[in-house]
């Protein structure tokens, strides 16, 4: 079973993704397809992997920890509008 989801792309992603599809000899349907189930299935990997390393940790662990850190400049690269 499936579901019809109308999306819209720019143009140099809608022809990256077209040239991607022809490239694997599948649709573009096919192949966003398969995109999406890659992306999703990163996040929710990503997603696992952090609840496992948050188990058994407290916020007032996480809080001590932030409080040691350096009152420093961010360095190249690291800074919010990195």
């Amino acid at each position: 079973m499936s579901e019809s989801c109308e999306v819209t792309l720019p143009p140099s992603l809608a022809s990256a993704a077209r040239k991607l599809a022809d490239e694997d000899g599948v649709s573009l349907s096919q192949w966003v397809s398969v995109a999406v189930a890659q992306k999703i299935s990163a996040v929710e990997t990503a997603e696992e992997f952090f609840k496992r390393r948050a188990q058994g940790s407290e916020r007032v662990d996480f809080l001590g920890i932030l409080r040691n850190a350096p009152d420093r400049i961010p360095d190249p690269g690291d800074g919010p509008n990195s």
